[in-house]
């Protein structure tokens, strides 16, 4: 097995042939001549020791490899990222959308007023455009067009020359502090943002509890981009529903 993992096994070597015994010495050398050399005579050829037998080794254990230190790095570590810087936005005075609304008419069940928060590309006239006509068509299937305490916090983002806003969560929790509605309405991701201050992706922002200066706030999809993308109305109107209702069971 050893054989087949690459492993040379090792064995002890042959052992060496016995070498013949030494010759006699030729013939006797005179007496004087030997005692000029040295004073005993010596054999010609010391006999050789016996051939000793190797010891068996062992199988060579397999080298290992020393643990290599990483190079230190030269690159720091990158932080982790924050999502697109948020874009700079000017956040208007909160109108009445319904003004002449006659509060004696107003269903019951809508709470005492209802602010939303959206990015418009025309806050002068909020629900003139197309995604102005779908805010109103939205707040109409909620009946809120029959509640004159129902205001719009336009978000724009400032052109050439114009400054946005700053510290605009503190701004907003004075609206509502002010204005006590019974329901914030965040509308879109941009709104979302700027309003509570969060930057997780708009599905996660719609599926949880939010609350904006003490008042509680849902968080769906703006006009806008329902306008580009039909399939999620009903998402949006299951939104709106699950508003109305945390309204009426406060």
């Amino acid at each position: 097995m050893l054989q087949e993992m690459g492993v040379t096994v090792w064995g002890p070597p042959p052992a060496a042939a016995p070498t013949a015994p030494p010759a006699a010495p030729s013939a006797a050398v005179s007496a004087a001549a030997v005692e000029a050399r040295s004073p005993a005579a010596a054999p010609a050829h010391a006999p050789a020791p016996p051939p000793v037998a190797a010891a068996p080794r062992s199988a060579a254990p397999l080298p290992t490899a020393a643990p290599r230190t990483p190079p230190p790095s030269t690159s720091s570590v990158a932080p982790p990222s924050t999502g697109p810087a948020a874009p700079a936005l000017q956040l208007h005075a909160p109108q009445a959308l319904y003004p002449t609304a006659d509060p004696a008419q107003t269903p019951a069940g809508l709470g005492s007023g209802w602010l939303i928060v959206a990015e418009s590309l025309t806050p002068a006239d909020p629900l003139g455009g197309d995604a102005g006509r779908l805010l109103d068509n939205m707040l109409r299937a909620m009946q809120l067009h029959r509640h004159p305490r129902v205001f719009l916090a336009a978000l724009e983002r400032p052109g050439p020359g114009a400054e946005a806003s700053a510290h605009i969560p503190a701004t907003l929790a004075d609206v509502v502090a002010t204005l006590q509605p019974a329901m914030v309405l965040v509308l879109g991701h941009v709104a979302a943002r700027a309003a509570l201050g969060r930057t997780e992706p708009l599905g996660r922002l719609r599926a949880g509890p939010h609350q904006l200066a003490g008042c509680p706030a849902v968080v769906t999809y703006d006009p806008a981009f329902l306008l580009r993308s039909q399939d999620t109305k009903a998402a949006a109107w299951a939104d709106l529903c699950r508003a109305l209702a945390l309204v009426r069971g406060a």
